[in-house]
């Protein structure tokens, strides 16, 4: 059987189905993968590990691999494994070059609406060049400066982006540089990469030997390996150690086994870098904007083609009009107002400890309505702390203040100094030197996380933990190991009451009672009996059931008779008692949830964002944590509490009627993806435990089928599939690893789960600025549209140039629009429901609505005011300027008369023309002013708001400011064809200036007296 197995291993190709998931493109026949076949390999790669190198008998083993344990391969054989298997590396993924980066940022989204328009431009020119003999260079002009208004912003977006995603380099730097190997009974010193079946190892015999597995299942505990199968489950069993993880502690021989793409970080690798991302909510928001711009442009470009074709217009004009009626509706400035919105807004979230590697991230987390959140390290403090102790028969809470000024214990209790001083001597972490002025609790340490808790606590009650052990020297040790449970040492003792030699001993707390025949109880020695066992099991029970790890202490006054100072201690063959010890007490450990934790989960609660705790840890620790940090809040109870009430069997609960869930990963392991769709649907309140790297993805991609938008927190190799899938994924800036932070969208750099929530504040209040810097640049379209469709509707001189419209949008209008970013937020902001991307989109009709029918109207008509005032001052009334366009526009005609018989030269007419526009472009920049002040809220009167962005009152005062310069400076009739208007001529725009603002007060008024009402349904965008 093993040889045979050996052959097919030996004739086998290397690549397993899971190598093609992600590597597509090597030879002809991943050429030929369909994308089907890439959906079902992946589908494999996210079911749980499956693998028998941890079951089947060592000598199968040897068989299987063609080694031997003394000997190891031979190296001729080694050669041929390596000839055919490769070298021990993770497959790369496609890397995306960085011109088709660059070509996203280019062509992409918004971009491509202005590079059409752009390119319509150009095509007009080109019409009109080979019609006219001096054609006008207005298209050429506008063209030119639309292709540079993308290539400005598609290089700023860029540059932005530019520290992008490099997944496997991360895994590839943790692949160590060198091994030592047996091969033909030799030891030899290879290069990682020549390992022939590498990374995970099959542990034959160990001493002591722990790993910490924290990457692959984010337990903080180092485990222990053990030569012995303990568990089906290849993660969960002791006789397997893998690549990626520490080995911490003792020493082990094993086989190793399993290359590159095969072992469990190869998978996940595959897993993280295979998944296909979606579109960022707001670069679909983006598209629909564009869709509904695009739509409303060419409705109104055909509807007006059609209608200058009835008017008789020649038909090259009416194209002519169709391409500019569509360029016009194009917002020019807008793809720069969002990019640099995007920026400031990620740079101020870089101040409050967010940074954003993804400008577009910035909006998804605002969006977010569920946080799967990593438990160690982001919604604790990743710090294991001494909690309680229990010694003469009662728990006590332990302190954790500097001052001790809430310890419930001192120096003068019997029972309480024999449990510190076991604390002290039976513990090898001690702190990293020169440490004197940090404070006790932030000190770093070497050794144990629950050793260094003790550590910390005696040295805050007892001081000088250093000094002590000096003058009470270890003589022997029996370090802790997975058989024992418990570890023992030996010391020579300062107290000239006591024999030479204490013995201590802490452990498993079971371990250490069944050594014990008596007990410490209120400073005298007692014989333990059954109620003490009862008093024992409770306490033991109950800090348990807090989700602490609890140790059991105790001693032993070895007589001086029987072991002299002199005497000989053996640790390996011990020669002194280990049983009939004196039990001292219990102290239980924890890691603390960080302080922040509960406002920041009661905030999202009110937010209406959902939030859950995926955790590789155990399901008592985690409930005790979602419990103390409000996921689980109180008076919530799961399956297993109404169970226990009950005094029923589980499975006779209903699970409908429970809050709250904890769901272990073994039950995960066997349920359907509809199972899963009922947990999330029917449970406000969940933590799931004990999970996998590709649980935690199945976990995100069922929120996401009930069309949440998942933000995902997490700082291990483990959580990298989960970060990349996520529609935001937050990695740990302090804590995180390489990989985690390559996957991730954003990075939280103080790993507080609280900065996430400052995050979705900022997130919201971008999509309201948004909103509103849309709201405003939107508005000025219809005036600036609207004369174009008078100039063909009713045949008058063209009232507003399309260079005087470049002015507008991407001078004027610029700065308020971006002004807007820095807008407060509106006092609802964080006790809104997260919004609905089906419904409630960046660009409604809504917003469409107002900003086209009803405030655009008012400013196209104080535009129309002006322009009709100065050619009705000039001598052109309105009945004679119906018609006159032909005339108008002539070179030929020079003696055309107004209304008054005065006659008008071509370039004297042009002059007026000219005047009109700027006249027009003054009126629009005036009419705008109050059109930014009302789109500072959405419902709050400006009364309430008030003018406290600073940013904003700059920008009215620059936009005015420029309207100015470029209407007075000289040599600007020439270039911008701007020319000098009369100081009257500013006023006649103020007064519908001021009704926009009174139109909007009243409007803003009805919607809050009636909310939900007809003005709220109908304007509320």
């Amino acid at each position: 059987m093993a040889s045979t197995k050996l052959k097919a291993q030996q004739q086998a190709p290397r690549a397993e189905s899971y190598r093609y998931a992600v590597t597509p493109g090597e030879d002809e026949d991943k050429k030929k993968k369909t994308k089907k076949s890439k959906k079902e390999n992946l589908d494999e790669l996210k079911q749980e590990l499956e693998m028998d190198e941890h079951k089947v008998p060592l000598e199968e083993m040897y068989s299987r691999y063609g080694t031997d344990p003394n000997m190891g391969m031979t190296v001729e054989w080694a050669k041929e494994v390596f000839a055919r298997d490769g070298p021990n590396e993770l497959t790369p993924p496609k890397t995306t070059p960085e011109w088709v980066k660059f070509c996203k940022q280019l062509f992409g989204g918004f971009a491509c609406l202005l590079w059409i328009g752009a390119i319509l431009c150009f095509i007009a020119y080109s019409i009109q060049a080979g019609a006219y003999e001096d054609p006008p260079g207005d298209n050429l002009y506008l063209g030119i400066v639309l292709a540079l208004v993308v290539i400005v912003t598609g290089c700023f977006s860029y540059y932005q982006e530019a520290k992008s995603s490099r997944i496997m380099d991360s895994f590839k730097n943790m692949v160590p540089q060198y091994a030592l190997v047996t091969r033909s009974g030799e030891k030899l010193n290879v290069r990682a990469e020549e390992l022939l079946t590498c990374s995970s190892l099959r542990v034959i015999t160990a001493h002591g030997f722990k790993v910490d597995n924290s990457s692959l299942t984010g337990e903080s505990e180092p485990q222990s390996r053990v030569a012995e199968f303990t568990n089906e489950n290849p993660l969960e069993t002791r006789n397997l150690a893998f690549f990626s993880t520490n080995a911490v502690e003792g020493t082990a021989h094993g086989l190793v086994v399993r290359t590159g793409d095969r072992t469990v970080m190869g998978r996940i690798a595959n897993l993280a870098s295979g998944l296909e991302v979606g579109d960022t909510p707001i670069a679909k928001e983006i598209a629909h904007f564009i869709h509904i711009i695009t739509a409303v442009a060419v409705f109104l470009g055909v509807s007006f083609f059609i209608i200058a074709f009835i008017l008789g217009y020649y038909w090259l004009d009416a194209v002519i009009f169709l391409i500019g009626i569509i360029v016009a509706n194009v917002p020019e400035g807008l793809l720069a107002t969002v990019t640099v919105c995007l920026t400031l807004t990620a740079k101020r979230m870089a101040h409050k400890n967010c940074l954003v590697k993804n400008l577009e991230a910035v909006e998804t987390l605002g969006s977010t309505s569920t946080i799967c959140s990593d438990k160690t390290g982001t919604l604790t403090q990743n710090r294991m702390t001494v909690a309680h102790m229990w010694f003469d028969g009662r728990i006590v809470e332990a302190d954790t203040s500097d001052d001790q000024s809430n310890a419930t214990y001192s120096k003068s209790d019997t029972t309480w100094m024999a449990l510190a001083r076991i604390s002290m001597l039976c513990n090898r972490a001690e702190f990293k030197v020169n440490q004197e002025e940090v404070p006790v609790l932030k000190r770093e340490c070497n050794g144990d996380a629950s050793e260094s808790a003790l550590l910390k606590c005696v040295e805050l009650s007892m001081g000088d933990v250093t000094g002590f052990r000096r003058r009470n020297k270890k003589i022997c040790e029996i370090p802790f190991n997975s058989s024992n449970k418990y570890q023992v040492s030996i010391h020579e003792t300062e107290d000239p009451n006591e024999a030479c030699h204490l013995l201590v001993m802490k452990g498993a707390p079971e371990r250490i009672l069944d050594r014990c025949g008596t007990v410490l109880m209120n400073g005298k020695e007692m014989p333990i009996d059954d109620n003490f066992r009862e008093a024992f099991n409770a306490a033991y029970m109950e800090l348990g059931g807090l989700g602490e790890r609890v140790l059991g202490f105790c001693d032993y006054i070895l007589p001086s008779e029987e072991f002299p100072p002199s005497y000989k201690y053996d640790s390996d063959d011990p020669n002194f008692p280990l049983t009939g010890l004196r039990f001292v007490g219990l102290m239980s450990m924890i890691d603390p949830p960080r302080a922040a934790v509960p406002d920041a989960v009661g905030k999202c609660r009110s937010a209406g964002i959902k939030v859950i705790m995926v955790t590789g840890d155990h399901p008592i620790t985690a409930k005790a944590i979602a419990k103390g940090v409000g996921i689980i809040s109180e008076g919530s109870k799961t399956v297993e509490d109404i169970a226990a009430e009950r005094g029923v069997p589980v499975e006779e609960v209903s699970p409908r009627e429970a809050k709250a869930a904890v769901i272990h990963g073994s039950d995960l392991r066997d349920m359907t993806p509809a199972q899963i769709d009922e947990i999330l649907i029917n449970h406000p309140e969940i933590v799931f435990a004990r999970t996998s790297p590709q649980q935690k993805l199945i976990i995100v991609e069922g929120c996401q089928r009930q069309g949440q938008i998942v933000a995902v927190t997490g700082d291990g190799v483990n959580d990298s599939p989960a970060l990349k899938k996520a529609d935001i994924g937050v990695a740990m800036g302090i804590a995180g690893s390489d990989v985690s932070k390559q996957a991730a969208d954003m990075i939280l750099l103080d790993d507080n789960f609280a900065s996430i929530v400052t995050g979705v504040e900022e997130g919201r209040l971008i999509f309201d600025n948004l909103k509103k810097s849309i709201a405003y640049t939107l508005t000025s379209n219809i005036p600036e549209i609207s004369p174009f469709l008078f100039f063909i509707l009713l045949d008058i001189p063209l009232p507003l140039g399309t260079i005087t419209i470049l002015c507008i949008d991407l001078g004027t209008d610029m700065v308020p629009a971006i002004s807007l970013a820095y807008e407060h937020a509106e006092s609802d902001i964080m006790k809104r429901r997260p919004r609905d991307p089906l419904k409630d989109k960046l660009v409604n009709e809504r917003l469409i609505s107002m900003a086209y029918g009803q405030i655009g109207m008012i400013q196209a008509s104080a535009g129309f005011f002006v322009y009709f005032v100065i050619l009705g001052e000039n001598g052109f009334w309105i009945t004679r300027l119906l018609g006159i366009r032909e005339q108008w526009d002539s070179q030929a005609i020079n003696d055309l008369e107004d209304s008054y018989g005065q006659e008008w030269t071509y370039h004297q007419r042009k002059i007026l023309e000219y005047t009109c526009h700027t006249a027009f472009f003054v009126a629009i920049v005036i009419v705008q002013w109050a059109d930014l002040i009302i789109c500072k809220t959405r419902r709050l009167s400006l009364f309430h708001q008030g003018m406290k962005n600073h940013h904003m009152t700059f920008g009215l005062f620059f936009e005015t400011a420029l309207a100015a310069f470029m209407t007075y400076c000289p040599g600007l009739e020439k270039g911008l064809r701007m020319q000098n208007l009369r100081a009257t001529w500013w006023f006649p725009a103020m007064p519908f200036s001021l009704a926009i603002f009174l139109y909007d007060e009243s409007r803003k008024w009805i919607l809050r007296r009636n909310p939900g009402g007809f003005v709220e349904r109908e304007t509320y965008y």
